[in-house]
């Protein structure tokens, strides 16, 4: 039975909230995304807390789209969000748009300005921010902020008529110019966008700012924590300030620390840069951060679950070691990956007394680590087998226990062989090597009395088929490359992508799509979306210990 962890700030607050019977026991969390982009690691951080805390206390999650801007949203993006969220292992109670609200949304802003807390500003961005003041001096009050009610009434509505052109006015909430906090400065509640919505068509030409869209949805869905990360810390007041004067349920705003990764950028932006300007293939690019990059690269829903819990949930902003994330995949890998052989730099082995043109077939299980070994499969043997060019070495040094003259190892699932020769070509290059082999080695019935300290991987040459083996790496050279100074894409590593070409056993031929392959003694490996029974292609997910050096 695994030890129970300790409770992280926001469990803690649910559990206080269920003994005290705050909202009648009930637990309601929701993932507001907005369908600008794809999801990355971190929004799978934030999924894994919304939807963990309703598993564990019984509750419910909503997935709402934030779907508030329609110049930077599609349909494209819902559709992959929803696919992500499934795959890493959840299921939403309701699938719901801030859109669906933009009616109710409208009463709520046309409520406040009958109040006079909210008023029609006909002032440019630059003169609204002018008047915002700074930090350490307060802002200053415009001729529009005393319009009357019945003015701001006729403007607001004509402002969702149509009359007026974008950026014409904003609707402003009436909160405090003096405020230390300047989000409570008369936030903008409403802007005009004459702009084709994704769902909503041409109905609207007025759209709610976020910060007024955002707590008033979660008033709407009664959703009992909204958790967002620590940059929204100065937006809670003026999301409690809507509430209280709406008068609507009063929905309450939790923080927490948003991911932070090793050579790993997290910006949706940044991200949509290296797309548009083709320093990766897509959003799905296996060296991205996104979940649908880490799914095509062989990263598992289990593995990403793991890495969440195991960083936890903070209240201070940190920078997690990549590393653990990888040492999240290798495990649960190294549990559930077949074992095949590949050979990614093959120089030829010619067994010299094994009969020319006989196969014989050989059996090796699927996976050791596990009881039974998961069934297994044949793999053919003959005299003319590839091998890793680093096995060999025409001057070994002592404690090289793999191939040179003289020495022997042992053929995984194979025989013992020994190293009688080599052929080089006329550059110098070693392209054969000859062996003789003991025939009473055999693995499962070695009678040989011969122990070899040295195990290879080969690929049988009659039988193997030829595969485009892409060997990634991490995208970015340095730790941290958001916070260097002057183009973070000058730190893009150029060599986080090697494309070879590789022989590997039959088997792989029928290689399953999203299942991981340990390619024995070389790494973890999934089957590419874009592979074909013509050409097989797979993706390096991880190598079998962490190789990165810090420079």
């Amino acid at each position: 039975m695994t030890e129970e962890r300790a409770l992280n700030f926001i469990e803690e607050i649910v559990e206080n909230d269920l003994q005290t019977g705050k909202n009648n026991g009930r637990i309601h969390t929701r993932f507001p995304p907005e369908p600008n982009g794809y999801l990355h690691i971190g929004h799978a951080k934030s999924i894994c807390l919304n939807f963990g805390l309703a598993q564990r206390y019984n509750g419910k999650t909503n997935l709402r789209f934030d779907d508030t801007n329609p110049v930077t949203e599609d349909t494209e993006y819902v559709e992959s969000i929803k696919e992500d969220v499934r795959w890493l292992g959840f299921e939403w109670a309701n699938e719901l748009y801030a859109s669906d609200y933009f009616d109710v949304l409208y009463a709520f802003a046309l409520n406040l300005v009958k109040q006079g807390l909210a008023y029609v500003d006909d002032s440019t961005p630059e003169e609204i921010a002018a008047q915002k003041g700074t930090p350490t001096e307060p802002g200053t009050p415009n001729q529009y902020r005393s319009r009357s009610i019945e003015e701001n009434v006729q403007l607001f509505e004509e402002m969702k008529a149509g009359k007026y052109p974008d950026g014409a006015k904003v609707l402003r909430a009436k909160v405090d110019l003096a405020s230390p906090n300047m989000h409570l400065r008369d936030p903008l509640m409403y802007r005009i966008r004459h702009a084709h919505h994704h769902r909503t068509g041409d109905k609207w030409c007025i759209y709610p700012m976020y910060d007024f869209a955002h707590g008033q949805s979660d008033a709407i869905e009664e959703i009992t924590h909204s958790i967002c990360t620590l940059e929204f810390i100065p937006h809670r007041p003026l999301y409690e300030w809507f509430i209280d004067k709406l008068e609507i349920f009063p929905s309450r705003q939790y923080e927490f620390a948003r991911l932070n990764l090793t050579y790993t950028v997290m910006s949706k932006r940044k991200l949509l840069q290296l797309v548009n300007e083709g320093h990766v293939e897509d959003w799905d690019d296996p060296r991205m951060p996104t979940i649908s990059g880490l799914r095509r690269r062989g990263y598992t829903p289990a593995s990403i679950r793991e890495f969440c819990e195991r960083i936890g949930v903070a209240k201070r902003e940190n920078l997690i070691d990549v590393g653990l994330l990888e040492f999240c995949i290798r495990e649960d890998l190294n549990k559930t990956a077949w074992r095949r052989m590949a050979v990614l730099d093959p120089i030829k082995l010619v067994i010299t007394n094994y009969p020319e043109g006989q196969t014989e077939t050989l059996h090796g299980e699927n996976n050791p680590e596990v009881e039974g070994g998961e069934g297994g499969r044949d793999i053919p043997f003959s005299n003319e087998l590839y091998i890793e060019r680093e096995d060999f070495m025409e001057v070994p040094p002592k404690k090289f226990f793999r191939l040179g003259v003289g020495l022997m190892v042992r053929l995984k699932h194979a025989y013992i062989v020994k190293c009688e020769s080599f052929v080089k070509d006329a550059d110098g290059n070693v392209t054969e090597v000859h062996c003789t082999y003991i025939p009473e080695s055999k693995s499962g019935n070695d009678t040989s009395g011969i122990n070899v300290k040295g195990t290879i991987h080969w690929v049988s040459v009659p039988g193997a088929k030829t595969a485009e083996v892409r060997l990634y790496d991490r995208l970015f050279k340095s730790e941290n490359p958001a916070a260097e100074e002057g183009d973070f894409k000058d730190d893009l590593n150029p060599n986080s992508l090697q494309i070879i070409n590789a022989f590997v056993e039959p088997d792989l031929a029928e290689a399953l799509p999203g299942k991981g392959y340990q390619f024995i003694r070389k790494g973890y490996f999934t089957l590419d979306e874009l592979s074909t029974d013509e050409k097989l292609v797979f993706n390096r997910t991880v190598t079998l210990k962490d190789g990165w050096v810090k420079k």
